[in-house]
C-alpha cells in the first residue's frame, strides 16, 4: 500500500504576512524553531515562500564587495563610503518579507504518493512543499517529514 501525502504532512501552517518586515521573520523562525513559513496576502492567501535562506541570501547580497578590483585606492574608499551611506539609510527602511519571499508556491494534492513528492522535492532541489485538497492548503511536507519514511518501520515497509 502506498503512503500518501496527507500521512507524513504536518496538517498545522504558520503562516506571516507579507507586510512583515524581515528582522520579525527571522524572530518568528527562530521562535517556532523552523527555517521557512508560508506568506500570506491581506487577504489570507498564500502568495510565496520565506525562509531563513532568503534572510541570508539578502543580508549576503547587501553587505557583499564586489568589481572594486579595477578601481583605485582612491575609487575604492569613495565605493567604500558611499555603499556605507546607502546601507545605512536602507537601514532606516524596514525591509518587508514581500521584498525577500519565494513567489512560487508548489504543491501537491493530499492523494499524492510520497515518491511522486520525493522526486519533486529532488528535482526542484526544495526542502518543503505544501499539500492542497480541493486546491485548498491542509498542511506542509518537509524533509523533516519525509525522515518519518525511514524512521517508522510501518511507513518504511509500505514504500518498499
Amino acid at each position: 500500500m502506498t503512503v500518501l501525502a496527507y500521512e507524513i504532512m504536518t496538517p498545522s501552517i504558520k503562516a506571516v504576512p507579507q507586510s512583515w518586515t524581515m528582522d520579525r521573520l527571522a524572530r518568528f523562525l527562530t521562535d517556532n524553531e523552523i527555517t521557512g513559513s508560508p506568506v500570506t496576502d491581506d487577504l489570507g492567501e498564500i502568495v510565496g515562500i520565506a525562509t531563513l535562506k532568503d534572510i541570508t541570501e539578502f543580508r549576503w547580497n547587501a553587505s557583499r564587495q564586489g568589481g572594486e578590483a579595477r578601481l583605485t585606492v582612491e575609487e575604492e574608499r569613495e565605493a567604500r563610503r558611499l555603499r556605507m551611506a546607502i546601507f545605512e539609510e536602507m537601514g532606516k527602511v524596514p525591509v518587508e518579507v514581500r521584498d525577500i519571499m519565494t513567489p512560487s508556491v508548489l504543491s501537491v494534492e493530499e492523494q499524492t504518493p510520497v515518491r511522486e513528492i520525493a522526486d519533486i522535492m529532488m528535482r526542484e532541489h526544495l526542502h518543503r512543499i505544501f499539500v492542497t485538497k480541493e486546491s485548498k492548503i491542509t498542511g506542509i511536507i518537509t524533509t523533516y517529514d519525509m525522515l518519518k519514511l525511514i524512521s517508522d518501520k510501518e511507513l518504511t515497509s509500505r514504500c518498499a
